[in-house]
């Protein structure tokens, strides 16, 4: 069976390479008679595994060496807790709130702090970036909050907010490793991998070192300590060992495509393609404001939910999968993460030409 253009805002496509790779690995990794899914954890072949990972990881982030990277389980949404849990020393912190979840990351912030809503662009279905450039920062707060790519609503910050000193938390896991960045403008960086990087199950945290403290909340689970996963290297108790390990295959893919430089420049091409078309199309038309819009979701609608339906119905019989919109938003959205080859988006293209021409 030929394999089918994969659109799924998550878990999303792989490259192809790494799972040929893993499916060659798979009954006998490199000489040691098992698996990686049967391996301990505390064996000398997965030690050189999770820590070629982290290796991998900061070089291609150029992550400096007063942040720490740690591999944990319980996707971004276990971060809405943890992060104040661990980080709201005032018991207060700012969120901007861009789609749903950092709405979710600030509903869940309310529970554990005084939550302050500094912007919104919920006013129209967040389809833009609010001006950050000059926010009404709490002097007291611990943090500022941002999703920085809203997978359902298709936006990204271009320019991350001014938080006037205080330190930047950012949930980047749908443009996480898709183009270059600078880890020192962040106090967090994280994201669940199952976007761009591998499998469902591990969340990677980037955080500076002057922010893992003893002082957490009172009632914080050891488990959902910064500290103890930090002293520990991420093997405080079973990781999530097998996805760990692809997660470091795409490093490594991502390393032999050129680094972050050439997936940025791919990912623009592959964009631009698709904004293009729907730019001068007349059936179809994309829902965000241009200068917002992300290089890794595109929403996009033709006004007709029916006319939507049959596309999206239409799309998946000739092999184009997951298009559907997310429900909150409707019509179409196609994910194009860095594994997505450009012909999966030049095909796109073509088929709703084809489409456009049929239902016009």
């Amino acid at each position: 069976m030929s394999r089918i253009y994969n659109f799924s805002a998550g878990p999303a496509v792989l490259p192809e390479e790494v799972l040929k790779e893993a499916a060659e690995e798979m009954l006998d990794y490199r000489g040691t008679g098992m698996s990686v899914m049967e391996m301990s954890h505390r064996s000398k072949a997965y030690d050189t595994i999770i820590k070629e990972a982290e290796a991998d990881l900061r070089e291609l982030m150029n992550i400096p060496d007063n942040y720490k990277v740690l591999f944990l389980q319980g996707g971004a949404s276990q971060q809405f807790a943890m992060i104040p849990m661990n980080l709201m020393k005032n018991g207060v912190a700012d969120y901007i709130v861009t789609g749903q979840w950092a709405k979710k990351a600030y509903q869940e912030a309310c529970l554990y702090g005084k939550a302050n809503k500094i912007a919104s662009s919920e006013d129209q279905t967040f389809s833009y970036i609010p001006d950050c450039s000059d926010l009404p920062i709490s002097e007291d707060a611990d943090y500022v909050y941002i999703c920085e790519n809203n997978t359902i609503y298709g936006t990204k910050f271009k320019k991350l907010p001014n938080t006037k000193g205080k330190p930047l938390v950012a949930d980047v896991s749908s443009c996480f490793l898709s183009e270059p960045v600078d880890v020192t403008q962040y106090g967090v960086i994280y994201g669940g991998v199952q976007k761009n990087i591998g499998p469902a199950g591990v969340v990677i945290v980037i955080i500076r070192e002057d922010l893992i403290t003893e002082d957490v909340l009172p009632g914080t689970p050891t488990m959902l300590r910064y500290k103890i996963h930090a002293d520990n290297d991420s093997l405080y108790n079973t990781p999530p060992a097998y996805g760990i390990y692809i997660c470091g295959k795409v490093f490594k893919w991502i390393k032999k495509m050129g680094g972050l430089q050439a997936m940025k420049e791919r990912n623009e091409k592959k964009a631009k393609i698709l904004y293009d078309f729907l730019d001068e199309s007349k059936l179809f038309h994309g829902t965000v404001r241009k200068e917002d819009r992300s290089l890794m979701n595109v929403p996009f609608v033709t006004g007709n939910e029916e006319l939507d339906a049959k596309f999206v119905k239409e799309a998946k019989a000739a092999g184009f999968e997951n298009l559907k919109g997310h429900r909150s938003v409707g019509g179409m959205r196609a994910s194009i993460y860095n594994a997505m080859p450009i012909e999966g988006v030049e095909k796109l293209v073509e088929f709703m030409k084809k489409f456009e021409e049929e239902n016009l």
